[in-house]
């Protein structure tokens, strides 16, 4: 029935995009304009009240209580864990902000910051850190511990619903499966439209290596080739597709980074990345709950709360996912795996390519603004134009792309079968291959109806119900994470008295 329902709402949404792509994104621009109007402040909030009780639960007594039985181990090394739930999170999102928001908040600064000034370059990077750094890993952490919790030490299906159902209160039960269609309809139109978006970039990068024209065809067909390619992973299954591309991937980042931080200006990297950590960590709580109401500015609601809203919207895919593949793990090393260190990956990735950006645009007048202003898509490799090697860093730029796409289509593939399938972790390959195939299809239809952007918009509007149920999922984890905890506690309890009872007989 969940599936029916959620294919049904996924079908009409579609056919309006098709047919009149102008009245859905006038719609749900207008639904969004008005949500992050009205309910900005509530998105602050939670997300930070997620990041502290992301470290609440990490660095208390409950950090040791294992996902899964007590015997059970990991069933993925440290590497090949970190890289999958990396390249599912949010790897592609770096690639092509890496330079291009920092160049935009430059040009374009924060209110009360005058734009194209040294104060503006530092705020771009703080801004940069601050959206992709502990905040939006919190929302996915605390998504995903929640289902894994409940998956591997009650049993319970890999579903959105499992935490939620295990709250007492029977209004909350009853609407368990809508919670379960709302995170399919996001999760499928949030692959879609990043298949016709990050077509985008691969097309730039193929551009900028071989000349391949831009346009709406040569995006198709990059979408057609990464579907292919991504179900052919995702059918080998996780233990070979996304672990083998996800943990190779991570290593050609790193080698492109590496490359960037040798040929660039490496001392002032080094210099921007220490001066931003402590920005970041002086600034962190005003950041956090920074709103505008006496300037007339939208600067806020168009990229943090818009942010906080893409990142809530994306939490049922990318949470159930890394859940799938984080069995055996303690709650300490799932928030520290899923929380910290990416935020620190992210922190040195963002020094290397918006430091070096800023630094060229300020300092040596390569036009990466002007790159920026005109196709956001471009700026990756309009620096490295700029920089010696820049035609292998290109290449290996859009193959590094290329495979978080399929890395990111792979993994969504598995989620949506798994959802569609009761929460079963090992979905059979033919329900794999009929997802990817719509949301392909659904990518293909509106990226040659122009309505791709407006899905976008409208998967961001699911993102304030879903809110509701993030909360319930946190209280209901928190909850059942006290419960095992002084059971466990108890037993223990119970069986040193038994000792000591035998020590006296």
């Amino acid at each position: 029935m969940q599936l029916i329902v959620s294919a049904g709402a996924i079908a009409v949404i579609v056919l309006w995009g098709l047919l009149s792509p102008a009245t859905l994104d006038g719609f749900f621009g207008q639904a969004l304009t008005s949500i992050t109007h009205n309910f900005g402040w509530l998105y602050l909030w939670l997300v930070l009240g997620l990041v502290g009780l992301a470290f609440f639960l990490a660095f208390s007594r409950y950090g040791d209580l294992k996902l899964g039985d007590e015997d059970d181990e990991p069933e993925f090394s440290m590497g090949s864990w970190f890289s999958m739930l990396f390249a599912a999170g949010m790897g592609i999102g770096l690639v092509f902000w890496g330079v291009a928001e920092p160049i935009s908040h430059y040009a374009s600064a924060p209110p009360g910051v005058v734009s194209g000034t040294p104060e503006a370059a530092n705020a771009a990077m703080r801004y940069a850190f601050f959206h992709w750094g502990l905040h939006p890993w919190a929302i996915y952490g605390i998504v995903g511990l929640s289902i894994a919790f409940f998956q591997f030490r009650h049993k319970a299906p890999a579903l959105v619903s499992s935490a939620t159902e295990a709250l007492p209160w029977k209004f909350v039960q009853r609407l368990s499966p809508v919670f379960n269609v709302l995170a399919v309809i996001a999760t499928a139109f949030g692959v879609a439209t990043s298949l016709g978006m990050g077509a985008t970039q691969i097309n730039s990068g193929l551009n900028a290596i071989f000349g391949l024209p831009i346009n709406t065809f040569s995006q198709a067909g990059i979408i057609v080739v990464t579907t292919v390619l991504f179900l052919a992973s995702a059918v080998s299954g996780v233990g070979r597709g996304i672990k083998w591309l996800s943990t190779g991937n991570l290593i050609l980042a790193a080698v492109l980074a590496m490359a960037v931080l040798i040929l660039g200006p490496t001392i002032a990297i080094v210099n921007t990345f220490t001066s931003t950590l402590g920005a970041y960590l002086s600034e962190f709580v005003r950041m956090s709950l920074r709103m505008s109401p006496f300037r007339d500015s939208s600067w806020i609601g168009d990229w943090t709360i818009f942010y906080w809203a893409w990142w809530i919207s994306w939490s049922p895919f990318v949470g159930l996912f890394i859940a799938r593949v984080s069995r055996g793990r303690t709650i300490r090393q799932f928030i520290v795996g899923t929380v910290l260190a990416p935020t620190l990956v992210g922190f040195a990735w963002f020094s290397i390519f918006g430091g070096a950006a800023l630094y060229m645009e300020i300092f040596q007048n390569v036009p990466l603004a002007q790159a920026v202003s005109s196709d956001v898509s471009t700026a990756l490799f309009a620096l490295f134009n700029a920089l010696p090697m820049g035609w292998l860093m290109s290449i290996v730029a859009t193959i590094l792309v290329l495979v978080f796409f399929v890395t990111s289509g792979d993994s969504a593939t598995l989620v949506l079968a798994m959802m569609s399938s009761g929460g079963n972790p090992n979905p059979n390959n033919r329900i794999k291959i009929m997802w990817g195939t719509l949301v392909s299809a659904i990518a293909l239809s509106l990226l040659f109806a122009g309505g791709l952007k407006a899905v976008q918009t409208a998967t961001i509007v699911f993102a304030l119900p879903f809110s509701v149920v993030l909360v319930l999922m946190a209280v209901s984890v928190t909850w059942a994470i006290h419960k095992d905890w002084q059971a466990d506690q108890d037993r223990d309890k119970l069986l040193r008295k038994k000792m000591r009872a035998l020590v006296k007989d």
